[in-house]
């Protein structure tokens, strides 16, 4: 099994908005957001996704990865994101400090 645990920051968000060119308001101003109807800046999913797929496994070897996103990351909020491996097959968790899925039905296909 591999482990990565990440605790996401206001500064690692923003840092992700500026290298992917999505800079949308939900991901980086605090009222905008509650404007919205969310609690406040929320984590791109595609962030998750990367780390997701940081532990599938090689990346060379990296064929698929697919997820849904089934809750919200602020700022603060502590993600454990875990890989398991069978026969080229992962299944993927994220798991928030409340032991919450922040994503679900993970996989990735590892050639």
């Amino acid at each position: 099994m591999t482990e990565l645990v990440v605790t996401f920051t206001e500064e690692q968000i923003a840092a992700y908005a500026e290298a992917s060119g999505d800079r949308n308001p939900i991901h980086l101003d605090p009222e905008f957001a509650r404007s919205v109807g969310l609690p406040g800046v929320i984590a791109h999913g595609m962030l998750q996704m990367g780390l997701l797929a940081r532990v599938a496994g090689d990346p060379g070897r990296l064929r698929q990865l697919s997820c849904r996103f089934a809750g919200m990351v602020r700022p603060g909020d502590t993600v454990t994101f875990r890989a398991e491996e069978e026969g080229g097959r992962v299944t993927l968790t994220a798991l928030n400090q409340d032991g919450q899925q922040v994503v679900t039905k993970a996989t990735a296909e590892l050639t």
